[in-house]
């Protein structure tokens, strides 16, 4: 018995293949439409960001340092509370206390002569500048470089002030430092830095809080990403600036350089702005070298060389290892977008925040492939 040949299908059965109906083949028009309005969006909500920084960019500043702050005593306090077992309410005040102790400590037994030498050191880079500036005026080429300098570094060339919506905006964001100076807006930044280190969890739900449901989860990990980035990165600039503050009091103090003392306090707080910092850093020391002697000028200039090559080679390596590596072509990118947009705030605080935007990207970006790596 053979079997018969499969009969093919009669054209009057219905098709059990899925049929393709019009409306399911999408309509060209429809999505470029959507990627366009997507771009508007976004374009929109950048433009918002943008102003909202550049009108209360001041003010954005201080809360990020206040939130750095919060970083540091919080960090410190949980590492107390962890060894020697006590309440974190305890651990934090013990903490202040220990800060405030510390401060206290080093104003009484050497803030007379880091006041003096400051003043000194003042009158001296005074000085230094109009010789400078009298010795550039002598040449052609000095003069051609005081006339393209503006007035604020010393050269001839006049800046007019911004004006319309620049100056609306420079009046809205310097109500901080016009209300309360340099002094009051530190003040606020401590204070807001202490509450926030008290009740954390206060400020980071009511954040969460205004994230709708499906995004809180990932917004709670990049919060917590954005915060243990921000301590390692202050961990370890803290470190840096201190060997590089004690590095350069010592070694101007064997040159015989005046003002050891105070040039090491200014090279280590300088350093807190990575790469810039070293050079704003330098230059007071090399001045003060300079006015007494061509060798004690050179000598100055090789020791800052000799502490950036270890600083760089030697430090930077074994810091970026447990905290916070960060490529130093985008570092001074960054610090030059948020100096130019933000000023000297910006500049200052360029470098954490920059940190703690890269660490969050990282968090959030998926990771590339192998076939994807250039």
């Amino acid at each position: 018995m053979t079997a018969s040949p499969p009969t093919a299908p009669s054209s009057n059965e219905p098709d059990s293949r899925p049929a393709h109906h019009k409306d399911d083949i999408p309509d060209p028009r429809a999505t470029q439409l959507a990627r366009i309005y997507a771009l508007l969006r976004l374009t929109l909500i950048v433009t918002i960001v943008v102003m909202l920084i550049w009108v209360v960019g001041d003010v954005l500043m201080v809360i990020f340092a206040a939130t750095l702050v919060a970083v540091i005593l919080h960090n410190l306090a949980r590492l107390v509370e962890q060894r020697m077992r006590m309440p974190y309410w305890l651990a934090l005040s013990i903490v202040v206390v220990a800060l405030i102790g510390a401060l206290t400590g080093l104003i009484w037994s050497s803030g007379p002569e880091i006041s003096e030498q400051a003043v000194k050191l003042r009158t001296a880079l005074s000085e230094q500048a109009h010789n400078l500036r009298d010795s550039m005026g002598n040449s052609s080429t000095g003069r051609m470089i005081l006339d393209n300098l503006p007035t604020t570094l010393g050269g001839n060339e006049q800046t007019s002030g911004n004006a319309g919506f620049g100056s609306i905006a420079g009046s809205m964001t310097g109500f901080v430092s016009s209300a309360f100076g340099a002094a009051g807006t530190l003040a606020v930044i401590l204070i807001a830095g202490l509450y926030f280190a008290i009740s954390p969890e206060i400020y980071v739900n009511g954040m969460l809080r205004l994230i709708p449901h499906p995004y809180r989860k990932t917004s709670r990990e990049l919060l917590l990403t954005a915060g243990r980035t921000l301590w390692a990165w202050t961990a370890g600039q803290a470190l840096d600036m201190t060997v590089v503050g004690l590095l350069s009091f010592i070694g101007l103090w064997c040159i015989g350089v005046p003002l050891a003392l105070a040039l090491g306090v200014v090279a280590g707080m300088a350093n807190f702005i990575p790469y810039i910092g070293a050079f704003v850093g330098a230059v007071p020391a090399v001045l003060i070298g300079l006015s007494q002697g061509t060798r004690e000028g050179v000598m100055v200039l090789g020791l800052y060389a000799a502490i950036q090559f270890f600083e760089g080679n030697v430090m930077a390596p074994l810091i970026q290892r447990h905290a916070v590596k960060m490529p130093p072509g985008l570092t001074i990118l960054s610090q030059t977008i948020f100096g130019t947009i933000l000023g000297i705030s910006g500049l200052i605080l360029a470098s954490p925040l920059t940190a703690a935007l890269l660490a969050t990207m990282d968090k959030a970006m998926p990771e590339l492939d192998d076939d994807e790596r250039v």
